[in-house]
């Protein structure tokens, strides 16, 4: 099978692998589609993602999509040829008793296409994918593997929104609006959001912002409406943080969204003591990725957050494109 390896900074490979059959309790997926992320760019960009350094090389990715190959022994919940996506994530031990029904926070957690672990976990873009049966999710009927590819950040995007509280009935702001900012809108709408305000920089994220449902798009989160009690921050500028604190109005809740760098920023933090700002993190989701599947069959809307797709061995190109292309929003990697 053809895969899609990280050798080093700005150097992708596609290479042959061998495809051994699956043990019992796997599931081997044809993977069809592909989406690249914020992580599979930092590797191959600068060989380390977030506090994960790459070593030595591996297959990347973790947003995919496909169909069911073949099935190990003791599977029966799933049947050749049905449509699918995976969870990422998989757990060693039990979960401390503290973060119960938090299995994202798990101490022993791999995750598909990372270098947080030694030997790294080898991930997706790769014409076939051999993972748990527990960690593959079946498509419900309407949702094609294509839209489907966006399971496992819209999954990210539901459980930021989950971190907030209610937020039915509220005005949210959205700052941010490359891909996982997109889905935080369709999640914030989905769980009951009365109005969205986007902000972005960029004129064409704020015109998909608009696309997939946001009620207004603005260039600055700089004196927002008094009516916003909750706010997300997707782009991981510590400017953009900076702003929603200072604008934000007394007694609301902001979601850090999007990563911050690793080293230390400026923020003036005063108004969360004053203001009584609940600052909430969130990281990556539990199972949230069920819910995706649903939310994607029911509505079209998150199509906009697709802005390019190219082939497999084009990679070098798509990568290139997420990062250069002023217009590129998700880029997907067509794969089978």
């Amino acid at each position: 099978m053809r895969a899609l390896e990280i050798h080093g900074v700005g150097d992708l490979r596609l290479v042959d692998r061998p495809v051994p059959a699956p043990a019992a309790g796997q599931v081997q997926i044809a993977i069809e589609w592909g989406g690249i992320c914020g992580s599979d760019i930092a590797y191959w960009r600068h060989g380390i993602s977030g506090t994960a350094v790459m070593s030595h090389p591996f297959v990347l990715g973790h947003e995919v999509s496909g169909r069911v190959l073949r099935l190990g022994a003791d599977v029966d919940a799933l049947s050749v040829g049905q449509p699918v996506t995976v969870h990422p994530a998989r757990t060693t031990g039990p979960l401390p008793e503290r973060l119960a029904g938090r299995d994202n926070l798990h101490p022993q957690l791999t995750y598909l296409g990372s270098a947080a672990q030694e030997p790294h976990t080898d991930g997706g873009f790769a014409e076939v994918l051999t993972v748990g049966a527990e960690q593959v999710v079946a498509l419900p009927e309407g949702l094609d593997t294509r839209r489907a590819v966006l399971a496992e950040p819209l999954g990210v995007a539901i459980h930021a929104v989950r971190r907030a509280g209610e937020v039915e009935g509220a005005h949210v702001l959205v700052a941010g609006c490359g891909p996982v900012g997109l889905l935080v809108i369709l999640a914030a709408r989905a769980a009951g959001a009365a109005r969205i305000t986007a902000v972005d920089l960029a004129g064409p994220a704020r015109e998909r912002a608009l696309a997939v449902g946001a009620d207004e798009a603005l260039g600055s989160a700089e004196g927002m409406a008094e009516s916003i009690t909750v706010a997300f921050e997707a782009s991981g500028a510590p400017a953009s943080l900076d702003a929603i604190f200072r604008s934000i109005t007394r007694a609301s809740v902001v979601v850090q969204v999007g990563n911050l760098p690793p080293s230390p920023v400026s923020v003036t933090l005063g108004p969360v003591v004053s203001k009584e700002i609940d600052y909430r993190g969130t990281y990556r989701f539990v199972s949230e990725i069920e819910d995706a599947v649903q939310l994607l069959a029911a509505t079209d809307l998150a199509d906009h957050v697709i802005s390019h797709v190219h082939d497999l061995e084009d990679a070098p190109a798509a990568f290139e494109t997420q990062v250069s292309d002023p217009t590129s929003s998700k880029v997907v990697l067509r794969i089978s």
